[in-house]
C-alpha cells in the first residue's frame, strides 16, 4: 500500500514536474493507467504512485470536486 501521497490540484501538471526531474512512476499490469502512469478511479480521482530512495511507495492524487 501507499505510505504516504499528496493530494494536488493538477495531477498531470505534478507528474511531469516529478518525471522532468528524475522521478519513475510505477506501472502496475492490473490497472488501467495512462502513459503518465496515472490511474483514473471509477469515481473520477486520479492516481500516480513513485518510490522513493528507500522503496516506499508514494503517490500524487487529484480528486474530483465534491467528491
Amino acid at each position: 500500500g501507499t505510505v504516504l501521497g499528496w493530494q494536488v490540484p493538477d495531477i498531470v501538471s505534478v507528474v511531469h514536474t516529478l518525471e522532468t526531474a528524475g522521478v519513475l512512476f510505477e506501472r502496475y499490469e492490473f490497472l488501467k493507467q495512462d502513459d503518465s502512469g496515472i490511474w483514473t478511479s471509477p469515481t473520477g480521482a486520479r492516481v500516480a504512485w513513485f518510490k522513493d530512495p528507500d522503496g516506499n511507495t508514494l503517490s500524487v492524487s487529484e480528486h474530483p470536486e465534491g467528491k
